[in-house]
């Protein structure tokens, strides 16, 4: 899945999302921007961003894999 089918299936998403460990709150902030949501990852876990693109990628596959 990439980035822009992610932000098209935000509200879908969602709750699996959720699996990053952020609040709710941080995940409306992002409102289904895939560069934010891995903006925010790099920011909470002071991860590079080639890291927590790889998180965020990971999760992508998971969820994918999920359905």
């Amino acid at each position: 899945m990439n980035k822009d089918v992610f932000e098209g299936k935000w509200k879908e998403m969602r709750g699996q999302v959720g699996g990053v460990n952020s609040p709710t709150t941080d995940l409306d902030r992002v409102g289904g921007k895939a560069d934010q949501l891995v903006g925010l990852i790099q920011q909470k876990y002071g991860y590079t961003r080639k890291h927590a693109e790889e998180k965020f990628n990971r999760r992508l596959r998971e969820a994918k894999a999920d359905h």
